[in-house]
């Protein structure tokens, strides 16, 4: 049996849409898998019951088959579904890697990129790689249709995750069309200063980087409160403050001094909202790893 732990992610980070993303130190999945003549799937964990369990419409089928290695594949969930913390891409890097080691396929983690966004469009309709590249590779990375680039950044984060749902195809559904040039240009000039940031671990670039024009307004009308939110975090510390991935969790950059406060001020203006929220006081970290 391999045991991996495969971590939360975030995509996009504001400005990055469909390809910048983070790696969380916490919460994480745990993918277990034995050989087996052909391949089934447990989940456990927070949200499991919402998961579906045959092949074909788990990520991890998905990846058994692109890998050719059929196996029992046990799930256990510590990032919930429908998050936007990057629950399917958890499990596919997890599985990914898992298997590719059980099988001994020589695939780099590079390699298992591609394959673990296959297992990614059983979920979303799309074969992206902006969370599963973090989540196997760690780390900030810059996902491209010719590969990735990772950057080893270290920025305190917090996510905050109302009880809410946003599901990744409703997002992507209220994404516009087209923008106009004017957002374009803020949208590359806000990209270049948080990558920079990130190649600087500074807290304080990341977060003028991750405003938005385009996707976050347009995604924020699903959240209850994200204004609020948003304003709650600033005024408790934060550098940035934006949608993780498709929501509804909500995304903080900070100084590591401010990340306690930045997460009970962000609860708090959720719960002001009426709904009610968690957050998770993390940073950026390690991607998949064989425990």
């Amino acid at each position: 049996m391999v045991r991996v732990r495969a971590p939360a992610t975030s995509a996009n980070l504001g400005s990055g849409f469909d390809t910048f993303g983070v790696a969380f130190d916490r919460p994480a999945d745990v993918v277990s898998v034995e050989r087996a003549e052909q391949t089934t799937i447990e989940v456990t964990g927070v949200g499991s019951k919402y998961i579906p369990e045959d092949p074909e419409e788990n990520t991890v089928g998905a990846v058994a088959e692109a890998l050719d290695a059929p196996a029992h594949i046990r799930i256990d969930k510590g990032v919930r579904p429908a998050s936007g913390l990057g629950s399917s891409a958890a499990s596919a890097a997890g599985a990914a890697v898992a298997l590719n080691e059980l099988y001994d396929r020589g695939k780099t983690q590079e390699e298992l990129v591609p394959i673990a966004a296959e297992g990614e469009a059983v979920v979303s309709g799309d074969a992206h790689s902006d969370n599963v590249a973090p989540a196997i590779l760690g780390g900030f990375t810059i996902a491209r249709d010719d590969g990735v680039t990772r950057v080893g950044a270290e920025v305190p984060l917090v996510a905050c995750l109302p009880e809410i749902v946003v599901s990744t195809r409703d997002a992507r559904r209220v994404v516009p069309a087209s923008a106009q040039m004017e957002e374009v240009v803020e949208t590359v000039r806000n990209a270049s200063t948080l990558t920079a940031g990130m190649a600087r671990s500074n807290p304080t670039l990341v977060g003028r980087g991750m405003d938005d024009p385009v996707v976050t307004p347009a995604r924020a009308e699903l959240i209850d409160g994200y204004d609020a939110v948003r304003v709650a975090a600033f005024e408790a510390g934060a550098t940035g403050v934006t949608i993780s991935g498709a929501g509804p969790a909500v995304l903080a950059a900070c100084h590591a001094e401010d990340k306690r406060a930045v997460a009970l001020g962000m609860m708090e203006a959720f719960a002001d909202a009426g709904v009610e929220a968690r957050a998770f006081q993390t940073r950026i970290g390690e991607g998949a790893t064989v425990v």
